[in-house]
């Protein structure tokens, strides 16, 4: 008997195994799985429940059950607790067991539901594949009560089957849906390297990535002047361009991101609120993922995703998060280093402009004046008319003269080959300016850096001449092997911080940009009757890392 039973077994197991094989759709599988197990075991009738980390339970597949378990649409199934659930729940059923009254048959019954055609019992089994457990298999039969060793053994390896089939189909799953998310990051990488302008680069990321993604929230911020600077935002579609500023420790998951340099991802955070992130107009949100963005292992800002919805970002892995914040920081350098081409570039093609300038036009302007002055000598006294017209004529050529000095100035100041700082001086005391200068380091600046900072300095002291009401200026410049920062600090009457905030003007706008370009970052600091500091600090590019800070 023991040996017909045995190849019984090994017949059903063999049938099962091969079903199970066929197909990768989950649901198709688990109603096959049913209808083949009760065909080859002849028990009435099989339920699966599905489980996962959510403590969500789900009646995923059943067949032929009877009227009263299949009442309203199954709500006994899906909505009233039941011993075996909660064992499972609490990890302390690791075997198949008899039930001898379940619960979910006493109430269809107890609430006349409908006809239970003599069920009563029925035997439990865990779905698991190794160490993993994916919820409760459940088999029944008209009028039985028991079921025997040998049958709860066989369910345990059909049970084992089945767990091994949806550990199969969920990997499979899981690389289709990761195939997926990777072709959208495609398009998204895609997208953000056609940005040509660094300063729409923030603006533009966040949208396509909500845009491509459907995610209700996505935020970036950036590391500046010792805080994280939200740069922009996008929710529920909308897209804001901001310039608000979070301290360092204040953030929450985005400070422990930066700080930590890792990922921080919150699967349900209902009870724990972030003021200080809803007060920079972050949305109140119940999962988020935080993104560090790092240039060669090291955090430079945070790309933030956030969703009203609890476990939003579950799907995503690790990996894959880590990619599109490591895509988005390279479109940031490439478009960087594009910048500084083009910056050096326009610079050349001042320097040349200059050239021509003074070596064509200055002179003729000046051989112009030579010229008037000479013939209002021969003139003098005989022709007042024509003398006067040749005095116009020298003055007029005189003041384009002084003109075109300035704009070559402008175009390639006289001096910057000798020294920054001698050539801000020249330029202050050409505005009547007195400039106290100090500097600190001997390392030779790159050009890029000296123009930037040619260009932020002219910019500070035409400010100073306009605003500040005051003619002295100290500038101090330091460099080190890392970085080069330039200071101007006037002793002027100072301006409100409160009354300026969000009316930035072209000319702050641009030291600002000229900065970033290169990397780095533009201080203002200012208070009324307070002395006015602007600061532009800038990392000085190696062949290793161009992105270094102290």
């Amino acid at each position: 008997m023991s040996q017909e039973i045995r190849a019984y077994e090994l017949v059903a197991l063999k049938e099962i195994a091969e079903m199970l094989n066929s197909t990768n759709d989950m649901n198709q599988m688990l109603d096959d799985v049913l209808v083949k197990l009760l065909e080859v075991t002849g028990f009435t009738t099989g339920w699966i429940f599905m489980t996962d980390n959510r403590s969500e339970k789900l009646c995923a597949a059943s067949h032929a059950l009877p009227q009263g378990l299949n009442a309203n649409d199954q709500q006994v199934m899906c909505g009233t607790e039941c011993w075996c659930l909660q064992s499972y729940m609490q990890n302390k059923l690791h075997h198949a067991v008899n039930i001898i009254e379940c619960s979910r048959i006493t109430y269809a019954i107890t609430h006349s539901l409908g006809d239970t055609e003599g069920i009563s019992h029925h035997a439990t089994v865990p779905l698991k594949a190794g160490t993993d457990s994916f919820g409760l298999l459940n088999v029944a039969q008209t009028g039985k009560v028991h079921f025997s060793e040998e049958e709860l053994a066989l369910l345990e390896a059909i049970a084992y089957q089945i767990g091994t089939a949806i550990k199969r189909i969920r990997l499979y799953q899981l690389q289709e849906q990761h195939a997926v998310h990777y072709a959208k990051l495609g398009n998204v990488i895609q997208s953000i390297n056609a940005v040509q302008d660094i300063n729409q680069l923030p603006l533009q990321a966040v949208k396509h990535i909500g845009d491509t993604f459907h995610w209700q929230h996505v935020s970036l911020f950036m590391y500046e002047q010792q805080q994280l600077s939200l740069r922009a935002h996008y929710t529920n579609n909308q897209l804001n361009k901001e310039w608000l500023s979070l301290a360092i420790d204040e953030g929450g998951p985005v400070s422990t991101a930066f700080s930590e340099n890792r990922l921080v991802a919150l699967a349900n955070c209902e009870q724990v609120p972030y003021k200080s992130l809803s007060s920079i107009g972050i949305p109140p949100f119940l999962s988020a993922v935080a993104v560090p963005l790092r240039i060669r292992s090291r955090s430079i800002g945070v790309l933030f995703l956030s969703s009203q919805l609890p476990h939003q970002f579950d799907d995503y892995q690790d990996d894959f998060m880590y990619s599109l914040g490591d895509h988005f920081t390279l479109s940031v350098e490439n478009l960087r280093v594009y910048e500084q081409r083009r910056e050096l570039a326009l610079m050349e093609e001042r320097n040349r402009m200059a050239r021509d300038l003074h070596d064509s036009v200055i002179q003729k302007v000046f051989s112009l004046s030579f010229l008037a002055k000479g013939a209002e000598t021969v003139l003098a006294g005989k022709e007042p008319i024509v003398e006067r017209s040749l005095q116009e004529i020298r003055q007029l050529s005189q003041e384009a003269l002084k003109e075109m000095r300035t704009l070559i100035w402008q175009l390639r100041p006289a001096g910057l080959e000798h020294g920054l700082l001698t050539a801000l001086k020249k330029y202050g005391n050409s505005m009547e300016i007195v400039v106290y200068e100090q500097v600190e380091g001997v390392r030779e600046l790159p050009r890029a850096i000296e123009e930037a900072f040619w260009r932020i300095g002219q910019e500070a002291l035409n400010n100073v001449k306009k605003h500040a009401d005051t003619n002295v200026v100290y500038i101090r410049l330091v460099k080190s092997e890392q970085l080069a920062s330039l200071e101007i600090r006037d002793k002027g009457r100072g301006f409100s911080p409160e009354k300026r905030k969000g009316k930035r003007t072209m000319g702050m706008l641009s030291m600002r940009e000229r900065a970033e370009t290169l990397g780095g970052e533009l201080m203002i600091q200012s208070g009324k009757g307070q002395p006015t500091i602007v600061k532009a600090t800038i990392p000085i590019a190696s062949d290793t890392d161009t992105w270094d800070e102290e």
